[in-house]
């Protein structure tokens, strides 16, 4: 193992926490159709759990409405089981080989438990990004004790590091405050 602190390790991890967070981000249903509103369900076909848009193809055809083209018959009924037992809050609408979501307006109430949740992610990502922090100042206390660093470039690689963390987390609050603003908005 190297004895330089290696500073890009922990800004790529950090990168790779903001990456998982907007993609849990794009789970949450806001109202308007998202083929990502999906990702979270898994139906039990051929003896697995495999996600929706790996038994069809899911399109966004319009602002409301989210379509699934199922590939094999014989799973409609599963997905479509899988999606009314799932947290969408969606009744699907079967034609044929289709199924058809279309995603209600928002009320008020449901505005505010997304809010709740959202916010859950939120601090679950700036966690995740104080996690990380952490680990560097612990690896940067290993080094100094073990005297591969010197007192001043602890104190350099401690400050980076928390420009750093500080960076990550409004970036959280910024992408949060946006989330926001499109549930709130009608």
């Amino acid at each position: 193992m190297s004895q330089e602190f290696n500073e890009k390790n922990y800004s790529s991890k950090m990168d790779k926490s903001i990456q998982s967070f907007k993609k849990d981000l794009s789970t949450l249903r806001t109202g308007r159709a998202n083929s990502n509103m999906l990702d979270t369900i898994k139906v039990d076909v051929y003896g697995q759990l495999m996600p929706v848009d790996q038994l069809g193809t899911v399109s966004v055809p319009e602002a409301r409405l989210i379509s699934i083209q199922v590939w094999d018959k014989a799973n409609i009924t599963l997905i479509d089981s899988a999606i009314q037992k799932s947290e969408l809050g969606i009744n699907p609408q079967i034609d044929g080989q289709i199924i058809r979501l279309r995603v209600p307006d928002l009320t008020e109430e449901r505005r505010k438990d997304l809010i709740k949740i959202l916010k859950g992610m939120g601090e679950k990502g700036k966690v995740s990004i104080r996690n990380i922090r952490r680990e560097a100042n612990e690896e940067l206390k290993k080094k100094l004790k073990d005297k591969a660093i010197s007192e001043d470039e602890n104190n350099k690689f401690e400050k980076n590091i928390q420009k750093l963390t500080d960076t990550n987390i409004e970036n959280i609050d910024k992408i949060l405050a946006e989330k926001e603003k499109e549930i709130l908005q009608i």
